[in-house]
């Protein structure tokens, strides 16, 4: 699984190190040339409006939400439309939270708590859903996986060993780096503060320092430097830093790891008729395992109970399955939670996942095509790498040897809250042929473990938007079928004009040149469309 919810401080780490060293930032943000900067809306995005921006609507309100309070207000009104069951298949959700616990899904057909499969489905008292993974919390890359196996005769092991390498030496530089740049904050923390002798300096306080003094100079400079990245205190930057060497340690410590052993469910991991392994509690294991419950929220939170967020859709039930660990999830547990999620009804699923080696893609897509057969319609975040996933390869997909083999798959690219040449979140995969729309997913405001709320950036926040659209539009119109479904979110999706930048290299592009639809997601217009179609 890839997330950008909490990116590591790159840029800065360079520039700190180069005060440190006696030269000076130069941090200066600039769009690329022949390319419109000016935004539409030239004020900021007030808290306010960053809660719900993905809610709101472009011409309205100068943000390139869905249109979703639009849709609410003028077309939905009082409708409650039919109930849609949503299969979240994710990291955990916490089942329990004050947003979601009164709109699970529920298995009517199995006792709960007796211990028993009453519906003999293979799943012992699965009441809300299934964990595929029972306690397993850490994992490897499948890349890793792959190198750990020996496997030298495999086509793609030359490349795995590269990508390891790279990312091996990336994540052992930024350590030190890290390190570094943390250590050099809290001497200049000391320096300042036994300088104004006080500890709880304020900014005003720094920027009047006049010494001639060069060690103190660099050490203003240090944390000057703090306050224009947006921190209110060393403190608060050094936490940030932690927070970073937490994530880099844990790439290093177990994504990267070729010895370790993180699965503890006992199964067979390359035999799909081995089911039933894992168990009934889809809550998290970890309190850092947040993004399914945040997933979760964006569909479906409720409504209509005064407290947290709204979800897009207003009568949706979650399934929860949790196949995602912190680390790349298995082919197997993938498949087999999407053929559970169709034989136990849901309609539309959600996958806000990706890796960029799949040894058993061939199970994962003919559930794809068993869902599509069973009119389900699948929704996936297209990844965080900021690559054209037309040439960089990204699972899962509904693709055999190019071509698509369903006509239920979706893939979703991430916007930001903020409408000009920034548009497209700077991490997104994009594709003209691979990715086929793309809706709000950075700062994302949703549901986190513990009755709380925060925001979080990704894909993985797009993907669920367009299951609430999806949701919607299969309870108002359910006579329409998955295909449609996908055909009237592309279609019906805003035409954007402005050129936007994309990639790691950021190129300058047309929506039109990285994506299937070129347009953004509009739960407005999709709903008239929906309603045009399904009374033809």
């Amino acid at each position: 699984m890839r997330s950008t919810c909490k990116p590591i401080i790159v840029g800065f780490i360079s520039a700190i190190l180069l005060i440190a060293c006696g030269g000076s930032t130069g941090i200066i943000s600039t769009p690329p040339e022949n390319i419109d900067s000016s935004p539409l809306k030239i004020s900021d995005v007030t808290e306010a409006e960053l809660q719900k921006w993905y809610h709101l609507d472009l011409v309205k309100d100068t943000i390139p939400g869905m249109s979703v309070d639009k849709a609410y207000s003028e077309i939905i009104k009082n409708k409650k439309g039919k109930s849609v069951i949503v299969a979240v298949i994710d990291s955990a959700t916490d089942i329990d939270h004050e947003d979601l616990n009164d709109v699970l899904w529920v298995n009517n057909d199995e006792i709960p708590n007796n211990g028993k499969d009453d519906d003999r489905n293979g799943y012992v008292d699965d009441i809300h859903g299934w964990n595929f993974i029972g306690d397993t919390y850490y994992e490897q890359f499948e890349y890793v996986r792959l190198l750990a196996s020996g496997n030298t005769n495999h086509p793609r092991y030359a490349e795995a060993q590269d990508m390891y390498d790279a990312e091996l030496k990336k994540y052992t530089q930024l350590k030190t780096q890290s390190n570094a740049l943390k250590q050099q904050v809290i001497n200049a923390d000391n320096a300042v503060s036994k300088y104004l002798k006080k500890k709880d300096y304020t900014k005003e306080e720094v920027v009047a320092i006049k010494t001639e003094d060069e060690t103190l100079l660099q050490s203003v400079s240090i944390v000057r430097s703090i306050y224009a990245y947006g921190y209110d205190s060393a403190s608060a930057f050094i936490e940030a830093i932690d927070g970073d060497l937490e994530r880099i340690n844990t790439r290093l410590n177990y994504h990267l790891n070729t010895t370790l052993k993180g699965r503890k469910v006992n199964d067979n991991i390359n035999d799909l008729t081995d089911i039933g392994y894992g168990n009934n509690n889809p809550r998290p294991v970890d309190s850092s395992e947040t993004h399914g419950t945040h997933v979760s929220g964006i569909i479906l939170a409720e409504r209509d109970n005064g407290i947290g967020i709204k979800g897009v859709a207003n009568n949706a039930k979650l399934m929860a399955i949790r196949t995602t660990p912190n680390g790349d999830e298995y082919d197997k547990d993938v498949a087999l939670a999407i053929r559970y999620a169709v034989d136990n009804g849901a309609k539309v699923i959600n996958m806000s996942f990706g890796k960029a080696f799949s040894p058993h893609r061939d199970w994962v897509r003919d559930a794809i095509v068993y869902a599509s057969e069973k009119d389900v319609l699948i929704v996936h975040g297209s990844g965080n790498s900021a690559h054209n996933i037309d040439v960089n390869k990204n699972f899962p997909n509904d693709l055999y040897n190019g071509q698509e083999v369903a006509d239920n798959f979706i893939t979703v690219g991430a916007l930001s809250p903020r409408y000009g040449s920034s548009l497209v979140a700077d991490y997104s995969n994009y594709g003209r042929e691979n990715v086929d729309v793309f809706a709000p997913g950075t700062e994302i405001y949703s549901t986190v473990p513990n009755n709380k709320y925060e925001l979080q950036s990704g894909t993985s926040m797009s993907a669920p938007n367009v299951s609430g659209v999806a949701a919607l539009i299969r309870s108002q119109y359910p006579k329409l079928t998955a295909a449609q479904v996908k055909q009237i979110i592309m279609d019906s999706g805003l035409p954007i004009v402005a050129k936007v930048v994309v990639g790691e290299n950021r190129a300058i592009k047309n929506l039109t040149e990285i994506s299937k639809s070129g347009k953004i997601v509009n739960a407005y217009n999709a709903l008239i469309m929906a309603s045009k179609l399904a009374n033809q």
